[in-house]
């Protein structure tokens, strides 16, 4: 197993913002991005002509997990720029559909693999591991001009988000709030954080009103609600980082005050019930490639520093070593 040396600093940081410890706009089903090295490797490599590796990854998946997955097949490429990884944008559960009829060798997920899309990777004979690759605080939102909303309770987000909602401005929420329209934005049905904000806020998963701007690209919500003073809406904290001054963060109360989302109240889980974990799936028969298990093996080696880097807390340590273990396991 390769152990690359310690990464430093890409030009993504530049363009984030992330708190101190850790951490395109075409609306479209699927956006694939073939990620190229470009530069300087890290140190000790260069143009990473002596790995040797060749061939071609194909991943597709969750939006939120496709900043930390971007980011790690970024400074693959760097090490072995004869492998060509491909990175789609098609939601979990759109990258799932791929993944379990054994298009995809990887795919990234906001939450865990659902039964009936097991029992198709079952069906197609494809065989695969889940790995645990951050923790996410997903992020409510709104207008940057927005100066009257700084927190909103659970019991508020349901009573917006939920079927049959009467709500439809702001002054519905709080008579003391203006009387003006109120425009939601969030994740399409095939979002796995779709998927976890209405089992945690609406009591079902899948379980939403229709009334509002949907898609599977964050940076399509994030121009949304960027330009839309009356908007509120909801997105894997990453795209918050990266945006923090074209959209406004709100505390959330799950009971016990408003608590935003930073790397302390995201891993203890006081900022609850937002925090998640989110994964990749790897196919077995995948594994089999070296350019595949090789990748996977960087990725736990490198995706805590990388995930951090784009706006999530990584894993423990631990985690990511047990992560290789299983990697290795699958002869």
């Amino acid at each position: 197993m390769y152990m690359c040396p310690k990464l430093g600093m890409s030009n993504r940081s530049q363009s984030l913002r992330v708190f101190p410890v850790f951490l395109l706009a075409a609306l479209m089903t699927t956006t694939v991005v073939l990620l190229a090295g470009c530069g300087d490797g890290p140190s000790g490599d260069t143009n990473g002509a002596s790995s040797g590796l060749s061939g071609q990854i194909e991943i597709d998946g969750s939006s939120t997990v496709f900043p930390i997955t971007e980011a790690v097949a970024e400074e693959f490429r760097k090490l072995h720029p004869g492998v060509q990884v491909n990175v789609g944008v098609s939601g979990t559960g759109g990258g799932f559909k791929r993944f379990t009829g054994g298009e995809t060798d990887i795919s990234d997920a906001s939450r865990p693999i659902k039964e009936r899309e097991a029992q198709a990777a079952t069906e197609a004979g494809v065989e695969y591991i889940e790995l645990s690759v951050a923790i996410d605080g997903l992020s409510i939102v709104v207008n940057r001009d927005n100066e009257f909303v700084t927190c909103l309770t659970v019991d508020t987000l349901r009573e917006v988000w939920e079927p049959g909602s009467v709500i439809r401005n702001w002054a519905d929420i709080d008579p003391s709030w203006p009387d003006r329209d109120l425009r939601l934005y969030g994740p399409g049905t095939d979002s796995g954080t779709f998927d976890y904000f209405t089992e945690v806020i609406v009591g079902e998963s899948q379980l939403s009103r229709p009334d509002y701007t949907a898609s599977e690209d964050d940076n399509v919500l994030v121009q949304g609600i960027r330009g839309d003073r009356n908007a509120l809406g909801y997105f894997g904290y990453a795209y918050y980082a990266e945006n923090v001054d074209l959209v406004k963060l709100v505390a959330v109360d799950g009971g016990d005050g408003c608590i935003m989302p930073t790397d302390t109240t995201v891993q203890d889980g006081t900022y609850a019930p937002l925090s998640r974990p989110i994964f990749i799936y790897v196919s077995v028969d995948s594994l089999s490639r070296p350019e595949v298990k090789e990748f996977v093996e960087f990725y736990m080696e490198q995706g805590g520093a990388l995930a951090a880097e784009v706006g999530y807390v990584p894993m423990p340590a631990s985690v990511y070593k047990e992560n290789i273990n299983l990697v290795e396991s699958q002869k």
